[in-house]
């Protein structure tokens, strides 16, 4: 019951996300900065220390730190392959190049959202509580998740029904990846590692992706207070759901 609440809120998350970014684009530098401190967040505070604490009942804290590097460097591979990230200087690029650097952006972070919705299931696995802070951080993501897909098809040519396409298919990905945790389950000698590879995603996807998206939107002082805002509400989140 819980999970399928979870998987309507993602949807929603999204959706409300693309409609923000459609309607008030002055706006998204703080949407993002709060969302780049929450997903850090979570990953310093709830991810990292469940990963440690389940990870070093089997492995040594080493292995945990090298699942973490895991995880980040290949999302940085990732990204860097797929092309998520759109070079907006450049310019001789043909309408159709950017047409499918738009459709293919929001693919892989469709992709992405899709991943988001098995970390939530995993987190599950470990424990009620980690499933809900990871649900909580992932929310904000998605948000942000919904904004990114509107801007990237619209920035590279595509228009709003393209757009709103786009904005669906990433909508469903996490409640597909949450429904997809239901057919298998994460041995425990394993669950802190997999923990650990989450905590190498979202801190790469905070730090590389959402933190400068925020910056370059609007370099002002109040995007780094709400990014930190971001951060300190996950961690009092995190501080009220361990006691």
């Amino acid at each position: 019951m819980v999970l399928a609440l979870i998987a309507m809120l993602t949807c929603a998350a999204t959706f409300i996300g693309g409609a923000f970014a459609l309607r008030f684009r002055d706006k998204l530098h703080l949407i993002l900065g709060f969302s780049a401190g929450a997903v850090i967040g979570v990953a310093l505070f709830d991810l990292l220390p469940e990963a440690i604490d389940l990870g070093t009942k089997y492995h040594d804290a080493r292995t945990v730190a090298l699942f973490v590097a895991l995880g980040l460097f290949m999302y940085l591979v990732l990204d860097r392959l797929i092309l998520l990230h759109t070079h907006e200087e450049d310019e001789e690029a043909s309408p159709d190049t950017h047409l499918h650097r738009g459709s293919f952006g929001a693919l892989t972070l469709s992709a992405h959202s899709f991943l988001d919705g098995i970390a939530i299931g995993v987190g599950f696995q470990a424990s009620a509580t980690i499933g809900l802070v990871i649900a909580a951080a992932v929310l904000t993501h998605d948000f942000s998740d919904g904004i990114n897909t509107v801007n990237l098809v619209l920035k590279n040519g595509g228009n709003r029904r393209k757009a709103l396409r786009w904005l669906l298919a990433d909508a469903f990905a996490p409640v597909l990846g949450i429904l997809s945790t239901l057919l298998f389950v994460i041995p425990e000698q394993a669950l802190g590692l997999i923990l650990a590879i989450f905590v190498g995603t979202f801190l790469y996807l905070g730090a590389s992706d959402l933190v400068p998206e925020s910056h370059h939107r609007h370099p002002r002082a109040l995007t780094t207070l709400m990014t930190l805002l971001g951060a300190g509400v996950l961690y009092f989140v995190v501080q009220f759901a361990g006691g």
